[in-house]
């Protein structure tokens, strides 16, 4: 991965995530799976896990323990209600920034 792919990904991700959950609920290792699906192949499992932990201190996901026949339960997160509004803010974010960039790519204002 590009070191400046890596660094606009930095200020991504939550939303990211956070979108990846408003589907359905995932664990962490299913958010990482589906995330690599989608073309986001270098991130690490490790990174996802962290950005779930802010995430849950932040109060944007619900957690619920959920039994697993491959060892210890599994923290399924949802998106809540709060973090259903910071998407959509981040959302609108992402469509301004978005379309000053497309004007200046293409030369206007």
């Amino acid at each position: 991965m590009s070191k400046l792919l890596t660094e606009m990904l930095k200020g991504t991700l939550e939303g990211i995530v956070l979108a990846s959950l408003s589907d359905r609920p995932a664990y962490g290792y299913e958010i990482t799976a589906r995330l690599r699906e989608q073309g986001f192949s270098d991130i690490a499992e490790g990174t996802i896990y962290a950005l779930l932990i802010r995430l849950e201190k932040r109060g944007l996901v619900d957690v619920e323990k959920v039994a697993s026949e491959k060892g210890p339960p599994r923290k399924v997160h949802s998106l809540n209600a709060q973090g259903r509004e910071y998407l959509e803010e981040f959302w609108g974010t992402w469509s301004f920034l978005t379309e000053r960039l497309r004007q200046l790519r293409e030369g206007g204002n």
